[in-house]
């Protein structure tokens, strides 16, 4: 069983970086240090947009900066492919086929990060 991880890591990188919240909250696009405070102790979430731009800022992927959130989703999609798999396996057609492949690799987390690039 993998290790859980801490909900996100904005503090710390902005640290390493030596940017305070109001620095940050200016590279953001004019957001307040009390909003990145609330980002950073995760009462709010950012949205798509701030989700990218902390990216860009901290060079680092969203799953990496919000590593237990992306843990989170993970899990509760891989239960969801396991529950669709088990009914759709009741039901087999050949148009199944992919679909069952496809929910078996998610639900055991044998899928590739990027599946569409050859």
């Amino acid at each position: 069983m993998a290790s859980r991880k801490l909900p996100k890591y904005l503090r710390s990188y902005r640290k390493l970086l030596g940017l305070s919240q109001p620095e940050v909250g200016f590279l953001l696009g004019g957001l307040t240090g009390a909003c990145v405070s609330t980002h950073e102790r995760f009462l709010k979430q950012p949205g798509i947009e701030g989700i990218f731009g902390y990216e860009v800022l901290f060079a680092a992927l969203g799953r990496e900066l919000f590593a237990g959130k992306f843990q989170e989703v993970e899990q509760t999609i891989r239960q969801r492919a396991q529950r669709l798999l088990e009914r759709l396996a009741r039901r087999p057609s050949r148009s199944n086929t992919r679909k069952l492949e496809l929910l078996r690799a998610i639900a055991s987390g044998t899928r590739p990060n990027k599946p569409y690039e050859e």
